[in-house]
């Protein structure tokens, strides 16, 4: 069984690392990295720490407009294709990668699995929405993390090769957590002690291009009058820049930070502060208390449990938040038990040769 599996961005190799472990021993595995994150931090470091086999082909296609961006992965993706024939495009989450991949897979009438489908917002504001609702149209095998992703699919009158597996993300936590622990010295470096710093991260466009937005967040930031250690999005720096935002003392803006480095920050820190999917799955199951800079969520679930709220972008409902989070009694699984990718490559196998029979 030969697989095209496509990245772009710093989520997608996670995700993409759980899959490449259990396919790569027994089936081919053509990674392409369309180059949505490019420089070291956002991408190479994410290679590193994980064991992700060098991409067989990458298109440096790097940042810009979204048509633009899209359209170039498009093509670049569709000639990679045709030369491969793959038995199944495997695409990730919800960036402009994943939405190329679909549709460059979709119209050569190769079969896309999607990882992470079903996932809504309900915000068609979200460029993200826009790319995980077609991608889930495009699909033939869907992997959801979540019942309500199964639910929200069938709601669109989508029934057939829908899985609920868990979510990839969970697996390689749970296989990076200890390795953390011990290798990652960015407490010592930041001169971070446990619980004394609250970990901020930003980075949709909802939030970095809409100036009001982003002024409001930043002086929630310097309202709470805490130690916020703040690793800076490329995006998210320039709007900053663009705002002429000179922060406080106990703001620590950082650059971006490896994968390791950031789940031990983001175990040992008092509160997280996110307006990112993976971040506030990665805080629930580490046991942190999340705030939301977004007026929704996929991870429904985090905020049902109360684990997670959804304090919105207007600075005096996020310092009320912070200074009023409860800790809930309870922490219910969620997402499955770290075995989404072993589940998922099953149900490729699986498919596949019904594929073969039909054909014979």
């Amino acid at each position: 069984m030969k697989v095209v599996s496509i990245v772009g961005a710093r989520p997608q190799f996670i995700k993409a690392s759980a899959l490449s472990q259990v396919l790569r021993p027994n089936h081919t595995e053509i990674l392409i990295h369309t180059g949505q994150h490019y420089d070291y931090e956002m991408s190479q470091i994410f290679f590193n720490e994980l064991g992700i086999p060098k991409p067989d082909v990458t298109l440096g296609i790097g940042s810009g407009r979204h048509g633009a961006q899209t359209g170039a992965m498009l093509a670049g993706i569709e000639d990679v294709l045709l030369t491969e024939k793959p038995d199944w495009v495997l695409v990730y989450g919800d960036t402009n990668s994943t939405l190329a991949g679909a549709l460059a897979a979709a119209k050569l009438h190769f079969p896309v699995g999607h990882i992470e489908a079903g996932l809504r917002s309900f915000n068609r504001d979200m460029p993200e929405e826009i790319n995980r609702v077609v991608t889930d149209h495009l699909s033939e095998v869907l992997f959801c993390p979540s019942q309500s992703a199964v639910d929200n699919l069938a709601a669109e009158g989508i029934t057939h090769g829908i899985h609920l597996v868990g979510d990839v993300m969970a697996d390689v936590l749970t296989q990076v957590i200890e390795r953390s622990s011990k290798i990652s010295d960015v407490l010592v470096r930041l001169g971070l002690f446990k619980e004394s710093y609250i970990l901020a991260t930003l980075h949709r466009a909802g939030n970095t291009d809409n100036q009001d937005r982003l002024r409001n967040i930043l002086a929630a930031f310097d309202a709470i009058d805490e130690l916020i250690v703040f690793p800076v999005h490329p995006r998210t720096e320039k709007a900053i820049k663009a705002l002429g935002y000179i922060p406080g003392e106990k703001i620590h803006i950082i650059p971006p930070v490896g994968y390791l480095d950031m789940i031990r920050m983001e175990k040992d820190a008092k509160l997280i502060l996110t307006d990112s999917g993976g971040v506030q799955k990665e805080a629930y199951w580490l046991g942190v208390p999340c705030i939301t800079l977004r007026n929704e969520t996929e991870w429904v679930e985090t905020v049902n449990t109360g684990w997670n709220v959804l304090a919105g972008t207007e600075t005096e409902k996020i310092v009320h938040c912070i200074r009023t989070f409860t800790l809930p009694n309870v922490h219910p699984p969620l997402y499955g038990d770290g075995n989404a990718a072993i589940r998922c490559t099953t149900i490729l196998e699986n498919e596949y040769n019904h594929i073969k029979d039909e054909s014979k």
